[in-house]
């Protein structure tokens, strides 16, 4: 949250590894109050458990490409059909496709007044577009 003499960035990145590549590199220099959040229209939250696919972990095929891990397996199957079906599944919509900010992944920040550009500047040469 905000504090006084603060301002709030928000970048969005296509891919969490850029983002969270930007996050570490605002972190390295103190700038630490950074959030990442995946966009998905769906209102699902990232499992990092069961969506792991290298650990043998993941649920669904939406727990691994829409972090739809989260969704009750018996609460409402015909959405996790839909989810499944999605366009965002195949990564056919990396880019636009009814995201917030046209992109997958959203990077907030906190930074202080003063270190506004030197903060969108690391965003930006991580790729991402503030």
């Amino acid at each position: 949250m905000p504090k006084k003499n603060e301002r709030t960035i928000i970048a969005h990145f296509p891919s969490s590894t850029r983002a969270k590549a930007a996050a570490d590199a605002l972190a390295a220099v103190g700038l630490t109050d950074n959030h990442i959040r995946r966009n998905t229209r769906f209102g699902i939250s990232q499992d990092d458990v069961h969506s792991d696919p290298v650990s043998n972990l993941a649920e669904t095929l939406t727990g691994l490409t829409v972090y739809s891990a989260d969704t009750p397996n018996d609460e409402n199957r015909a959405a996790r059909v839909l989810m499944g079906a999605d366009p965002s599944v195949s990564g056919y919509s990396a880019r636009g496709y009814g995201l917030a900010g046209g992109y997958a992944f959203t990077l907030v920040a906190f930074v202080p007044d003063e270190r506004v550009n030197e903060a969108v500047r690391i965003i930006e040469q991580n790729k991402g577009f503030v």
